[in-house]
């Protein structure tokens, strides 16, 4: 679920012109996980323009406080979303904390690091969502430490039912500033990519995990 259209529109328009997101149907990316896939996303790009990291900052903390109501801490899930997650907390004025992949192996062995009390809100900042594990993972550590997630929010998301049905599963709502269906709208309008390569990278929304077996593409 997106906050605004206009504010998708524009972020995707940003994330396209610095190249924080690279669309190749016909020569994809692998991930880490062995799928292929025709999109490449790294948000931490966004850090290095002033004019879209303030942008993300602003319409981020407005759809925060909107959607959730001001919480009492934001949370960033490491890495991608610790530097935005910092950014917003200033933004609104209030802690900030971040939940690491996994608890560090010496000192305290901190899993969440910064001051987070028992029966504190908070909402969850996530760079980019895509089958939802890492973000849910996050937001189960919270809790697990006495917090109230109110939910989580990011800049951008694929659209994959597999992360709605585990956000769903963990009564967990969530929202991005834009998402994959807005971006391939604003790819074609502004021809990032042809009309012939629309059909590829619908396909790959449908069955992200088979699409490059399928295309004998990997």
């Amino acid at each position: 679920m997106i906050f605004k259209k206009d504010t998708a529109e524009q972020l995707a328009d940003f994330l396209l012109q610095i190249k924080a997101i690279k669309l190749q149907p016909t020569k994809p990316f692998q991930w880490a996980s062995g799928w292929m896939s025709p999109i490449y996303c790294d948000n931490r790009l966004t850090l290095s323009f002033p004019k879209v990291r303030t942008f993300i900052r602003q319409e981020m903390s407005k759809a925060l406080v909107e959607k959730f109501e001001k919480p009492d801490v934001i949370a960033g899930v490491a890495t991608g979303g610790i530097a935005h997650g910092a950014l917003v907390a200033q933004e609104l004025g209030i802690p900030f904390v971040y939940v690491r992949s996994a608890a560090k192996g010496h000192g305290m062995e901190n899993l969440i690091e910064g001051k987070l009390e028992s029966g504190q809100t908070v909402v969850v900042v996530e760079d980019l969502v895509s089958t939802g594990q890492s973000s849910i993972k996050a937001v189960q550590a919270l809790r697990e430490s006495g917090a109230i997630v109110k939910g989580l929010v990011s800049i951008f998301d694929y659209g994959f039912d597999t992360a709605r049905s585990v956000f769903e599963k963990e009564k967990c709502p969530f929202f991005s500033l834009s998402n994959y269906d807005i971006l391939l709208e604003r790819a074609l309008a502004n021809k990032y990519v042809s009309k012939t390569d629309e059909d590829l990278l619908r396909s790959w929304k449908n069955n992200p995990e088979a699409w490059g077996s399928s295309l004998k593409i990997a």
